[in-house]
Formats: structure tokens, sequence, C-alpha cells
């Protein structure tokens, strides 16, 4: 595909002490950038990248948070206790409930979601990134990205790389929550600028700006997302 998903980007305050918790927790790397620390993925699990920004104290909920998968219980505990031991934090733990709510050191939600969860089977430990948004924004990246529309029932929509792995998900949570600021969002890379921010205008998406290649854009649901070239991305 000419359009591909490299990191879901969050802005934090301290890139580099966020970026070791994920790399810590995921098993992962990091590549240190001149704007933060990326956490690269593969074919099939997400990268997640941190930006240094003075914008993580917005009041509200973020838009987007992540899901991490357990094989048993234990399995689940030992991920939670991990995530304390490396900084983060619980914000809910109800034993109806199955999943733990908890934070990153950079006030990232995320939920480690409790064992035979049969949507997110298969897909790795980090399985899923959820977002709010109405179903026409799940329709869009999957055009935009080529991965197939998983799931599309009332006002959820997921799509996934024909890879498989990782689920990108949207859904409208009830009683419009006022969110926080905007500093989450998608990095893209094209193999072809020029031809692929046409395309993506046509699906739906808005051209916002250009800093020195980056191209600043928003989708139907409102959300800002970048695309460049594997140069200016790297």
């Amino acid at each position: 595909m000419a359009l591909r998903l490299v990191a879901v980007s969050f802005d934090v305050r301290d890139a580099g002490g966020v970026a070791a918790f994920w790399a810590d927790l995921l098993g992962r790397e990091i590549v240190p950038e001149p704007s933060g620390a990326l956490v690269p993925g593969n074919d099939t699990q997400v990268g997640l990248r941190f930006v240094v920004a003075d914008t993580e104290e917005g009041a509200g909920p973020n838009r987007l948070h992540l899901h991490l998968t357990s094989s048993d219980l234990e399995d689940q505990s030992h991920t939670v206790e991990k995530v304390v031991e490396l900084g983060g934090r619980v914000i809910r733990q109800h034993p109806e409930e199955g999943h733990v709510v908890m934070a990153d050191p950079g006030r990232n939600e995320f939920c480690v979601i409790e064992p035979e969860n049969g949507f997110l089977a298969g897909c790795g430990f980090l399985a899923e990134v959820t977002c709010e948004g109405p179903p026409n924004v799940g329709r869009f990246w999957s055009e935009a990205l080529g991965w197939p529309l998983v799931w599309d029932r009332g006002q959820q929509t997921a799509i996934q790389s024909p890879l498989g792995g990782t689920k990108v998900s949207w859904d409208v949570r009830p009683g419009s929550p006022k969110y926080g600021s905007k500093r989450q969002r998608f990095d893209l890379i094209a193999s072809d600028l020029a031809s692929e921010l046409p395309r993506l205008v046509a699906l739906g998406a808005t051209q916002l700006g250009d800093n020195d290649g980056v191209v600043a854009m928003s989708e139907p649901g409102d959300y800002e997302f970048t695309v460049s070239t594997a140069e200016a991305g790297a």
C-alpha cells in the first residue's frame, strides 16, 4: 500500500521517559528522534511515538487509548504489576469489569484486557488502538490504509492490517464527553505524497498545513494526523 501507518503519536512532557516505559513494557527498542522518541512496531504491531510538548495537562479524557491483552488471569496481574513498577498507575480496577484501566507516566490511558477476549484474539500484546469517532471515520481509514473493515455494527467500527495484528477501532461514547487537548494522532508515511494527499482529500480529509514535508491533515471525525515521505518522517 502507498500509505502506511507508522505510529500512534502522543504529545508528552517527558518523551524519553514515556518511551522507555512502553519499550520496557512491550519488549521493544527505542529510536531517538529530534522531537522525541519512537518505539517502533512491525508489520502487525503498531508503533508508538512520543513527542516533547507542553500540552499533556489538557482537561478531560483522551480521545484515544490502547488495549493490552492477557493470556490468563495470572498474566493480567503480572502486566498490571509491571506497569506500576515502571511508573504507571491504576485508574480503575473493578472485578466485575474484568479489564483494568491504567495510565502511563505521560497520562495516556490504556486498558489491560481480561483473558479470553474473542474480539482481540490473535491480535498480539498491543492488540487495539481504540478511538472516539462515528462509523464514517472507521470507513475512511479502511479506504485510506487499504485495511479491511473487520467490524461494522451500530456505532462501532474496526479495521485491521491484511497481515493481522493490532486492530484500530472507533466508537461513539455516550454522554458527549468533554475531551482534553488533541495531543494524539496517527503518523503516516506515503511513498508518493503528491498522489496520496489528493486521494485522502477525496476520501474526506482536510489538509491543514505543511511543515518541512510533514503535512498535517484532519479526518472526517476531526482527528488530526500527519503524512510525510519516508525521508521527511525518518
